[in-house]
């Protein structure tokens, strides 16, 4: 059961030619979940050979050009393939006027079906298998992050212990599998965690970007095995990054640190470091939270199963 995650940009504010605008996407069992949209994210699509076709749900995180003027062309780019089923997408109430106005005047040909859900703080998304939850952000304008987060399955089981306890190969095996209690025709109870290893706890994954420095957002994100967050400036422009609301790269890795995460990746950089400079940002946060990575432009992250 794979997970894996994308960085299809890097850069905020602007895309620049080694750093396209900062977007993420989830690939679990196949089944896409892209985070933002900002212009040219299809050429990262393209280079990393992601299916576009398969994008079940797209999360916006906030209606700042930068993060959403990819969509028009990623909408029109989808009805050129055989699409049948509906295309998800969250984000704040501006962004299916946005949408809608651009369908309009660009006279936009779509042949599928779009679902829009205004999202607010708490679980959005809920399958059997996963929930996506929106947190709230303090920007200039509303925004959200977003917490991808597997359920916990049921352990392993192991037919033997179940055989040796006399239970009969058939229907029983499932019961146990499910949960559930069962009798034996001498009266024995055998219980699921008799036949049964320890639950598996599920994967998490975080994504937030565009925020001021909140101490809260630890709680949400904790235990998360991989954080993208953003750390736009270094240290010495903290006043710039707090009047702009925006974090330092100092300040995402005191998030990091705070929630227990396995991993940390930094995103959405300012234009004005270059390549070179950019290792700041990563080596002050560092010195917070030692398993940072400075995440690139089409740079992939695998998170395993735990058990």
């Amino acid at each position: 059961m794979n997970f894996d995650v994308f960085i299809l940009g890097t850069s905020g504010m602007m895309p620049l030619p080694n750093r396209f605008l900062t977007s993420a996407m989830v690939r679990r069992n196949g089944e896409l979940f892209l985070f933002d949209c900002g212009e040219g994210n299809q050429i990262s699509l393209k280079m990393l050979n992601l299916h576009w076709k398969r994008i079940s749900s797209i999360f916006i995180s906030h209606m700042h050009a930068d993060h959403v003027t990819g969509l028009p062309g990623l909408l029109m780019l989808t009805s050129q393939v055989d699409r049948t089923e509906p295309l998800h997408i969250y984000g704040t109430k501006k962004l299916k006027e946005y949408i809608e106005f651009n369908r309009k005047i660009l006279e936009m040909y779509i042949n599928y079906e779009i679902i829009y859900h205004i999202i607010s703080p708490g679980i959005i998304l809920e399958t059997d298998e996963f929930t996506v939850s929106a947190i709230p952000l303090l920007h200039s304008k509303p925004c959200f992050g977003f917490i991808f987060e597997e359920k916990t399955r049921p352990g392993v089981f192991f037919p033997q212990k179940a055989v040796d306890l006399g239970v009969p190969v058939g229907e029983m095996f499932g019961k146990l599998q499910r949960g559930e209690s069962i009798q034996l025709e001498n009266g024995n109870i055998v219980n699921p965690k008799d036949v049964m290893g320890e639950p598996r706890v599920g994967r998490k994954f975080s994504y937030i970007t565009d925020s001021l420095y909140l101490s809260y957002l630890s709680e949400y994100v904790r235990n998360s095995d991989l954080l993208i967050c953003e750390g736009m400036f270094c240290n010495d422009l903290a006043a710039d990054a707090a009047e702009k609301k925006h974090m330092t790269s100092t300040q995402a890795a005191l998030i990091a640190r705070d929630a227990n995460v396995k991993k940390l990746a930094l995103i959405h950089y300012s234009p004005r470091y270059t390549e070179k400079e950019l290792q700041k940002l990563g080596d002050e946060a560092k010195l917070i939270f030692p398993n940072t990575t400075l995440s690139k432009d089409r740079m992939i992250f695998n998170i395993p199963l735990k058990n």
